[in-house]
């Protein structure tokens, strides 16, 4: 079957890959469309380290070819979207309803795929950049068969992280002023958690100016090219900052931008070893900084949610998705990507 295998020098697209039995508690899954998020970009570039080889991708939807012993809440035919949460569901972390913060769920690749008698590593227990991929049970969510696959697909990290940022970790509330620093994939479904929240002002800060178009459609009041405008607006500073791009400079910029009581969320990933510094007198008014794993989310009941917001013309999502691609053109899709020229390329099957 074909897939985007990472083996430490180049991504390529074979043809050749193989998957072992679906097992106990697993779901083998038929992947329909794939979107590309920066964490692949930055496996590829060295910014997220990862053991290769490895089978890319880790924001897909599909549908459910078999399930293993055990499984009962999806059955084959059923159209599902995947999370990147192998947890493990019994922790005390999963019983508070902390997914993200289950051990089992951090730093464990499975080695699911075999290319030439020789194992590969599943990527943020995931691998969606594959025709076929086994998950956990856990991580496939039953969603409406309305739903376009290439749209569904973002639920899996993009809105989890962008929307679950805003919704889960920050609880921005009715009101409450927002900046938000980057308007990538996350940085949209920021923008749109922080409408779907009743926040009064929301400001997008982005050096790309092409992208004033459609931060405004997702729910953006302002737009700037850098941080400079925004005290413009909201002279005493923001409630909330979300850094969604990954550089050090601009999370100093984000601490910088907090009002009395402002929280900076920080969703980009920068190198692995960067290092990043504040005024610490700058923060004794109860500012706080916030990090986040994958929008502190609980896949099982957040995908639901965001599916049928969307059903309901709540959750922009149909729009995320500015072009599509065959697997075989995974190079032009990342270069797109990576060139800040699409909000989200899809992959599909």
């Amino acid at each position: 079957m074909r897939g985007v295998v990472f083996d430490g020098r180049r991504a390529q697209v074979v043809d050749d890959l193989e998957i072992r039995d679906t097992g106990p508690g697993e779901v083998l899954v038929a992947i329909a469309a794939a979107g590309l998020c920066h964490s692949d970009l930055s496996v590829l570039d060295g910014t997220i380290p990862f053991p290769v080889p490895v089978v890319l991708g880790h924001e897909g939807a599909g549908v459910v070819e078999e399930v293993g012993a055990g499984v009962t809440h999806v059955r084959p035919g059923d159209h599902v979207c995947l999370s990147t949460l192998a947890n493990c569901g019994t922790c005390a972390e999963c019983d508070r309803g902390r997914p993200t913060m289950c051990r089992k769920a951090i730093g464990m690749p499975q080695r699911p795929f075999l290319r030439d008698g020789q194992p590969l590593y599943q990527f943020a227990s995931n691998s969606a950049f594959a025709e076929r991929t086994l998950v956990k049970a856990v991580q496939a969510v039953r969603i409406p068969t309305d739903i376009p696959m290439a749209s569904a697909a973002l639920i899996g990290c993009g809105v989890l992280t962008g929307v679950g940022a805003v919704l889960n970790r920050a609880r921005v509330d009715h009101g409450d002023s927002v900046v938000v620093i980057g308007t990538g994939g996350i940085g949209l479904n920021v923008i749109q958690g922080a409408r779907i929240a009743g926040a009064l002002t929301v400001v997008a800060v982005d050096s790309n100016p092409a992208k004033e178009e459609v931060a405004r459609r997702f729910g953006a009041g302002h737009f700037f090219p850098s941080v400079e405008g925004v005290r413009d607006v909201l002279p005493t500073g923001a409630d909330h900052v979300f850094e969604c791009v990954g550089r050090v400079e601009l999370v100093r910029q984000a601490v910088d931008l907090l009002d009395r009581q402002g929280q900076a969320v920080l969703l980009g990933v920068p190198p692995a070893d960067a290092e990043a510094s504040f005024l610490v007198s700058s923060m004794y008014l109860d500012k706080s900084i916030l990090g986040c794993r994958y929008g502190s989310s609980r896949p099982q009941r957040d995908v639901a949610l965001y599916a049928e917001m969307y059903r309901e013309g709540r959750l922009l999502l149909d729009e995320l998705v500015t072009e599509t691609y065959p697997v075989e053109d995974f190079e032009k899709a990342a270069a797109d990507a990576g060139g800040g020229r699409v909000a989200r390329a899809v992959l599909t099957f």
